[in-house]
């Protein structure tokens, strides 16, 4: 038996006291914890209350100075020290110390509130959460939305829900990534099943973390979607959600979705090759030869323009092995950066080289101006577009966002709709 899984939420011997990173741990700014105490209101007189991975127990504190201690307050810690931690600062509540995740309590909540790890679990020099790693497969096999390599903090969302009474309420502090990327698609058809959404756009609000979180409030037994811009603006409100992607929609950008043609009906988009297959290949080399090229990066990609000379991804190999990474390296395309941001910048690869990583667009169709479509890209109207729906959801450009983003008639071939 794995010795993590003996004593369901206990670290094995020596993992105690890792840091907070290894753990996935980011601390709540008191102002926000007080936020979402207030979506929190107990809808009886006496709830069951839970926080889990609650460290030392900031939300139930707050929850038991606003609401009072007779309330069945209920905190799930992983680890030891900081569940002493708690017990000192909340003595009224009962804690449990256990690994979130694979515990099952004989009773449900009406209320489960926190800020639950992010990250993904996996080998602890690529991925921060490493500590677990011996514990993912228990946890996908609990999980019925885990898809691609997923973050942990979905896992949280999903069993937090199930633990829920009928009519409960969910209210977290959560990465926004979960609106947008597709390794959620099943976890937000989950949530949309099993009530309604109201969804409240914080940006960077965790000093020092480059992440842009939301708090989501969902209501079990309810309907619909509510996109909140900041704790009290309005600026969406769906009556029926079904597990779409949340955007910032509105009549401007709307529009110009219907007025024009999506990208993704008139390219192909692919992905480049990525590092492990450039640096298996038997051609690729640390040390250029004759004939040899960069392998180009994001880095090499500009609005307009790709800088040829400059290698970047520390690797050549010969221009005229290139489609022996990916085909479409062998004849000229559009290149779009797929790590700039929530932001589109293209360039037309003339010269067929390899590159490590980023979009291309393959035409489906011929006649296109692939240089008209490229300064279109990286126009105003685009950026505004790209900026205002998708804000900084996640730190990057996503295939989703591409295919939807739309061409005008004047970029399609003789000017037609697709």
């Amino acid at each position: 038996m794995d010795p993590c899984l003996q004593t369901p939420g206990k670290f094995p011997a020596g993992v105690c006291n890792v840091s907070d990173r290894a753990l996935g741990v980011v601390y709540t700014p008191r102002e926000l914890v007080e936020s979402m105490v207030h979506l929190a209101q107990p809808p009886r007189e006496r709830c069951r209350v839970l926080e889990p991975a609650c460290a030392d127990a900031p939300f139930l504190t707050e929850f038991a100075s606003r609401y009072g201690t007779h309330h069945e307050l209920v905190g799930v810690e992983i680890d030891t020290e900081r569940l002493v931690l708690a017990k000192q600062r909340l003595p009224t509540a009962t804690f449990v110390e256990a690994d979130f995740l694979l515990w099952e309590p004989s009773e449900r909540f009406d209320i489960v509130i926190g800020n639950p790890p992010y990250g993904i679990i996996g080998d602890g020099s690529h991925y921060p959460i490493h500590v677990l790693r011996e514990r993912k497969a228990a946890y996908r096999q609990r999980c019925t939305t885990w898809r691609g390599k997923f973050n942990i903090y979905g896992v949280f969302i999903e069993h937090a829900t199930r633990l829920l009474v009928p009519d409960g309420r969910l209210v977290f502090v959560v990465p926004a990534s979960w609106l947008v990327l597709e390794d959620f698609r099943r976890l937000r058809a989950f949530l949309a099943e099993q009530g309604g959404l109201r969804v409240y756009y914080l940006g960077k609000a965790f000093p020092k973390r480059n992440v842009s979180v939301v708090v989501m409030v969902l209501q079990k037994g309810a309907q619909g979607l509510e996109l909140y811009d900041g704790m009290t603006h309005l600026a969406l409100r769906k009556s029926r959600y079904s597990g779409e992607i949340t955007r910032f929609e509105n009549a401007e950008w709307l529009e110009m979705e219907q007025e024009g043609v999506p990208l993704g009906e008139v390219f192909t988009i692919r992905f480049a090759a990525r590092s492990p297959e450039v640096r298996r290949h038997p051609l690729v080399r640390q040390q250029p030869l004759a004939g040899d090229v960069p392998i180009l990066t994001g880095r090499n990609l500009h609005a307009g323009w790709i800088d040829y000379g400059t290698c970047y991804s520390g690797y050549w190999m010969p221009l005229k092995h290139a489609a022996d990474l990916r085909d479409f390296y062998g004849f000229p395309h559009l290149v779009v950066a797929h790590t700039k941001g929530t932001r589109v910048v293209a360039a037309v690869d003339e010269r067929c080289y390899p590159w490590r990583e980023e979009f291309h667009l393959i035409p489906k169709i011929e006649g296109i101006d692939l240089r008209a479509v490229t300064e279109y890209l990286n126009g105003d109207a685009v950026q505004r577009y790209v900026q205002a729906l998708y804000r900084d959801f996640v730190p990057h450009l996503t295939a989703a966002m591409l295919k939807r983003t739309p061409l005008p008639a004047a970029v399609t071939p003789s000017g037609r709709r697709w």
